[in-house]
């Protein structure tokens, strides 16, 4: 009997392993469909926050189109009123620069 014994808690021993690898494969085939699951819902979040920003982004790209048009449109109206200040104003503004840009130079 002690071979019987011996043979049965083999055989235990063996079925415990058998359903320890099954139950370790479907926790494994579950942590894979929930990885994928979650890659997916990362994917599609992911998705719509670059669609919101590029609907954004083209809402203010159209804001500022305006607002450079606005001020081309009173630039132009300036120096039609007053061309000659507005080339001494451009003359002064370029000698500043000139200016500045030659002192770093002297150092």
């Amino acid at each position: 009997m002690p071979a019987n014994a011996a043979e049965h808690a083999a055989d235990e021993a063996k079925a415990a392993a058998s359903a320890a690898a099954n139950g370790a494969s479907a926790l494994s085939a579950e942590a894979q469909r929930s990885f994928q699951e979650a890659a997916k819902r990362f994917e599609k979040v992911v998705h719509d926050g670059v669609e919101q920003i590029r609907a954004q982004t083209r809402a203010y790209a159209d804001t500022a189109g305006q607002q450079v048009e606005e001020a081309q449109r009173y630039m132009t109206e300036r120096v039609r009123e007053r061309p000659l200040t507005a080339a001494a104003a451009a003359l002064g503004v370029g000698v500043l620069l000139g200016l500045v840009l030659a002192g770093g130079r002297r150092r």
